[in-house]
């Protein structure tokens, strides 16, 4: 290339001292020679021109109207041929259509002719930088984006974690099926205990009734049983989605070991990418919608992250269940070994003792795993509500606003979020879906807090019905009770500040209105003819 650019100084278009300064410059830098010669102000134009001239053959450039077909990218290595700045854009019978920066190159021609399997080349030359774009725009990417943010490998990596969503969601579900089986023992268990309380207040004049009440409860406690305990297993089971660290600048989101284990990984900052972003006026169409495939992806990671917390918490839920299914248990045992000493039921009540401690035991176990994601979701999304997103792009009068609400009103249609096309509009709900998903995180946080809170109460009152029974007994023996009472009383007091602090973004976000309402658009008609979106408050 460099006796082509000589040229350049025959027509006046640089000095010979400046070629000369500029050649240096590119090799000491790393940087392609017309780039610099460009940087020094010598058009383009020129520099092609001066190509055209000294190989003899039509020069071309970058253009994104310039798609080569699947068979002939499909002989090709592009990640080889962006090293090698050649690429064909066309192939029949014996001869071939090739552009590349060096088209004397006899090497070069020979390595074309047996990849391609022809004996006639049809050069056209082009700058280097040139073919690494025509390159990368026909792999779907921008420029110097890595293979993996192509808008198809994206949509890939989100049908993986649509996926694990999708799993979370299906073990969320049994774990509601088990909890529900807890609540059919704890309602079996309350059943015989009020049995047994007529049984021994009125005899034999109630025995309908307490036979009644004994096989109701018998069978919910099994009922109960039948729920949970296939659940358990696979329920308690953590299917656990840790994420990527999203650190500065735009990175993208790729998945690795697809045929075994998916692993999901990110790539560094990729140098020059949030500049080009903060042009995005001068973005082509294209070139935005695969920004935004990638925002999308993000969004679907943090959503993923969000219902692998969710599920924690709700595996949390479960365990406190058991374990007041296990308080149950034990205050029903407390009750017959205290009532019926030396007799068969002090043995039964023995049992229940022993077994609804291990209950209690076990359903603490996941307590801790529960608090901490608890807390997490809830930072997730406070820093949520303070990073920039899609809506600040699309809406940069509402930056301002955005923290607190989005910035459209209920009188606006959907369609006025698609201001750069459909890829706009996808990831914007996109970003709806995202926030609605912190908005679950935090409800899922509430209602983990209620059961720290059912679970205290439940807790506090065995510990304080053990106090009573043993009321004449010394204080060592009183110990462990008042012990027990002051866990259930700081588990009602930590309940009570989950559930609190939940409220109060309840009532700081717009997403909890219980009339928020989204009519998602219908695409197969004009957005004139799309349905208008409500909210509760024309904010």
């Amino acid at each position: 290339m460099l006796a082509s650019l000589k040229k350049l100084v025959e027509k006046d278009a640089i000095a010979a001292h400046e070629l000369a300064s500029a050649v240096e410059h590119a090799e000491t830098s790393g940087r392609p020679i017309a780039d610099v010669l460009m940087g020094k102000g010598v058009s383009k134009w020129d520099i092609l021109l001066s190509l055209e001239e000294h190989y003899g053959v039509p020069f071309i450039e970058f253009d994104e109207d310039l798609i080569v077909s699947y068979d002939v990218m499909k002989r090709v290595d592009p990640e080889e041929l962006k090293q090698r700045h050649w690429l064909p854009i066309s192939i029949k019978a014996d001869h071939a259509e090739v552009i590349a920066s060096r088209p004397n190159d006899s090497e070069l021609l020979k390595e074309i002719q047996s990849r391609l399997g022809v004996e006639k080349i049809n050069f056209r030359v082009a700058l280097p930088s040139d073919i690494v774009r025509i390159i990368e725009n026909n792999q779907d990417l921008n420029p110097g984006f890595p293979r993996y943010a192509g808008r198809t490998p994206l949509a890939r990596s989100r049908t993986y974690m649509a996926g694990v969503r999708s799993a979370l969601a299906l073990q969320r579900t049994a774990m509601a099926k088990a909890r529900t089986g807890l609540t059919f023992i704890r309602a079996g268990i309350s059943s015989v205990t009020i049995a047994i309380t007529l049984l021994e207040l009125f005899g034999a004049n109630l025995l309908l009734v307490d036979v009644m009440l004994l096989v109701v409860g018998v069978f919910a406690v099994l009922d109960g049983l039948w729920w949970y305990i296939p659940i358990r297993g696979e329920a308690m089971h953590r299917l656990n989605f840790a994420g990527t660290h999203k650190g500065p600048g735009m990175t993208v989101l790729h998945v690795e070991n697809e045929k075994t284990e998916p692993e999901y990984l990110r790539t560094g900052t990729i140098e020059g990418a949030e500049e080009m972003r903060r042009n995005w006026e001068r973005l082509s169409p294209v070139m935005r919608r695969r920004f935004l495939a990638n925002d999308r992806c993000d969004l679907a990671e943090v959503r993923t992250k969000l219902a692998s917390m969710r599920n924690t918490m709700a595996r949390t839920r479960t365990g406190l269940s058991f374990s007041r299914t296990g308080a149950v248990f034990a205050g029903l045992g407390l009750g017959l070994t205290a009532r019926f000493p030396d007799t068969g039921w002090m043995y039964l009540g023995f049992f229940l003792i022993i077994s609804g401690s291990l209950m209690a035991l076990e359903g603490f176990y996941w307590y801790l795993p529960g608090y901490r994601e608890g807390l997490q979701g809830i930072r997730e999304f406070k820093k949520a509500m303070e990073e920039d997103t899609i809506w600040d792009l699309v809406f940069p009068a509402g930056h301002g606003s955005r923290h607190k609400a989005p910035p459209v009103k209920s009188s606006h249609a959907p369609g006025i979020w698609g201001t750069t096309g459909l890829a706009t509009e996808r990831t914007v709900l996109a970003e709806r879906r995202g926030l609605m998903a912190f908005v679950r995180t935090v409800l899922a946080y509430s209602r983990t807090g209620l059961a720290f809170l059912r679970t205290g109460v439940s807790l506090a009152t065995v510990g304080a019905a053990l106090l009573v029974l043993l009321m004449g007994n010394g204080i060592a023996w009183k110990i462990p009770f008042i012990l027990l009472v002051a866990v259930g009383l700081l588990l009602v007091a930590d309940g009570l500040r989950w559930c609190l602090s939940a409220e109060k973004m309840r009532r700081e976000h717009p997403y909890y209105e219980s009339d928020f309402e989204l009519n998602l658009p219908d695409y197969g008609k004009p957005a004139r003819k799309w349905g208008r979106v409500v909210f509760s408050d024309d904010f």
